[in-house]
């Protein structure tokens, strides 16, 4: 059964090596960095507290068993440390994690082929498993309850199932749309998490320590600045902190302080509140092609030709959080802030429709 190529009972064609399924590795400068400033251990993770006070013991109770943890779901927007809490549970529960991903599992063949090459105690995580095939997803409910895979072997009247042991592992799965996670598969997770957005003193922290890491002097004026622009998440705090880095290197001789940071930020055209171009797009082309709305999100997408899936999960959450936007049964409304932050001038109508 090892090797680079495994022939499945099911079907008569070779089937490629587990790890070609498995997520691929990010250019190596990026990869160092990603790696580096992702926090190693439950102690270094900051904010989330109530997930990591309920995590620790769910941790230890499985430790002091001797027992791989239950199957976990995180669910949130993205970039708030899904897949770093997923890798935290391996490093403190002692094992390998394998990494994959909804879209990248096309065929039964494929989960079958990761299944079974886990060891025991092993993590699974699958990022976006709300994209799963509906096939894939029969395929993982005895995996994930029992342990076991069902294969079936030959066609027709004369075809039967063999059922093959698994070691016992964890799934540990993420996503950003809960909702589309169908009920019998959400129901089989021991514990299920929500990641809400940080708040500034959070991202502070966050920016702090990883200003520290890459070995960069960051005032705490500076990191309160890029802390209060990273829109609650520190994917983004992070990928500005490197930003202003790149900046303070080349305009500024390495030095970075509040004002270097300003200068980046603006380049990078993120506003005082954290929003990009893209989202201020959106909200003028509510408000200026569509009257403040309200108007669908297909209609969004199409006047600002960007993915309807991106504006929901990106963009929407973030805009609805700061008030600029408002979904109603008809569609999206600009409220009366996003008026005022883009310096608009607020109709009557507008404010009679909130009120």
């Amino acid at each position: 059964m090892k090797g680079n190529y495994r022939l499945m009972p099911d079907q008569n064609n070779l089937e490629p090596n587990p790890e070609d399924l498995l997520e691929p590795r990010a250019d190596k400068e990026e990869q160092v960095f990603d790696m580096t400033l992702r926090p190693k251990r439950l102690s270094e993770f900051v904010g989330q507290k109530k997930l990591r006070e309920n995590l620790d013991i769910f941790l230890e109770a499985a430790k002091r068993r001797g027992e791989p943890i239950e199957h976990v779901l995180l669910y949130g927007p993205p970039g708030l440390g899904k897949t770093t809490l997923a890798h935290i549970i391996g490093e403190e529960m002692g094992v390998r994690v394998r990494t994959t991903s909804g879209p990248a599992l096309e065929r039964v063949g494929d989960i079958a082929s990761i299944l079974t090459n886990l060891e025991k105690g092993d993590v699974l995580f699958i990022d976006e498993i709300h994209r799963l095939n509906k096939v894939i997803e029969e395929v993982l409910y005895p995996a994930m309850e029992e342990f076991a895979l069902d294969i079936v072997i030959g066609k027709g009247p004369s075809a039967r199932t063999v059922r093959l042991d698994l070691p016992r592992f964890t799934l540990i799965g993420a996503t950003t749309r809960m909702s589309l996670i169908s009920a019998p598969l959400r129901d089989r997770f021991g514990a299920t998490h929500h990641l809400d957005f940080y708040d500034p003193d959070e991202l502070t922290t966050i920016i702090k320590r990883s200003a520290l890491i890459l070995g960069a002097e960051l005032p705490d004026d500076a990191a309160e600045l890029i802390a209060s622009r990273s829109r609650g998440t520190p994917r983004i705090a992070n990928r500005l902190l490197k930003r202003v880095r790149d900046f303070a290197e080349v305009r500024t001789g390495g030095r970075i302080d509040a004002a270097s940071a300003e200068a980046a930020l603006n380049m990078l055209e993120i506003d005082r509140h954290g929003l990009d171009r893209t989202d201020r797009l959106i909200l003028l082309t509510i408000i200026q092609k569509f009257g403040g709305g309200p108007v669908g999100v297909q209609t969004i997408a199409a006047a600002t030709s960007e993915e309807i899936e991106t504006i929901e999960t990106v963009h929407e959450p973030f805009l609805i959080q700061l008030g600029f936007l408002n979904r109603t049964p008809r569609g999206r409304v600009a409220t009366e802030h996003a008026y005022r932050h883009l310096n608009l001038a607020v109709p009557a109508r507008q404010t009679s429709l909130e009120e």
